[in-house]
């Protein structure tokens, strides 16, 4: 019997499992490849299961900050991607109650063969917005991206922190209920940055949910008021941000200090 949940409960994952199958990376020389070719084509075929998740269930409220930490490979990305609907869940059950607006990988959405006010007004309306909103939302879009005379030209000349710029002023213009925001904004420059932080802070206020993966511990404890570690696409801790980031970086520590005891450099 599933559990019921209340209205205030905007993401719900649900025994969330994510399967991904890959290739076994060997280096063979070409001519042993091409001398045992149906052999090397049998291995290629052969992938091997890789799972991002593992049964992992979590609950966040409406109007509530939660980042998400843990060492690289944890799963961290994965889950944003499975909550924002850009990756299919291999197993469970996943219930997201509100306009997502996601801000995650760089570039993504966007065609780099037209300009960033037709991607602008483009991605708005993916996200929600009808063409006349998006077409009103464009100036405010465009002054915070502070991109000027550079809006009117091809993405494919932006820079990455150009690409940022954009990116963020269309997620947070779209009228999101929840706002997911991976390690992207790491690329921008620092007054950016700030410029970023201080209108999450004001989505905050106005009770946006926010999920923020980072490896910015600061920006965890700062901005959010729930934090959950990830380890091995499982949550090995969840609770207050100081207390879930004082425990990773005391079992960060304790590897480390393995580590370097074994001699494994």
């Amino acid at each position: 019997m599933r559990p019921s949940y209340s209205d205030q409960e905007v993401i719900i994952l649900e025994n969330v499992s994510k399967r991904y199958l890959l290739y076994p990376q060997r280096m063979v020389e070409l001519k042993r490849a091409l001398l045992h070719l149906p052999t090397f084509l049998k291995a290629t075929r052969a992938r091997q299961p890789f799972w991002a998740l593992r049964d992992l269930s979590l609950t966040i409220r409406r109007g509530e900050s939660v980042g998400i930490i843990g060492p690289n490979g944890a799963g961290k990305s994965t889950l944003l991607r499975i909550v924002s609907g850009l990756a299919p869940l291999t197993k469970g059950r996943l219930t997201v109650r509100g306009r997502v607006s996601p801000l995650l990988e760089l570039g993504a959405g966007f065609h780099p063969q037209i300009s960033g006010r037709e991607n602008a007004i483009l991605n708005a309306v993916l996200l929600g917005l009808s063409r006349k909103e998006a077409q009103e939302k464009l100036p405010d879009i465009v002054e915070f991206s502070e991109l000027g005379g550079f809006i009117g030209q091809p993405m494919r000349t932006y820079s990455s922190g150009m690409y940022v710029r954009l990116g963020f002023a269309v997620a947070v213009h779209v009228k999101p209920e929840i706002l997911l925001v991976d390690e992207v904004l790491a690329v921008g420059d620092a007054e950016f940055q700030r410029k970023c932080f201080a209108h999450i802070e004001k989505l905050r206020q106005d009770k946006v949910t926010i999920v923020l993966v980072t490896h910015d511990l600061d920006n965890v404890k700062r901005f959010c008021e729930r934090a959950v570690l990830l380890n091995q696409g499982v949550i090995a801790a969840e609770g207050k941000p100081q207390e879930v980031v004082d425990e990773y970086l005391a079992s960060h520590f304790e590897f480390s200090a393995a580590t370097a005891s074994r001699g494994d450099f």
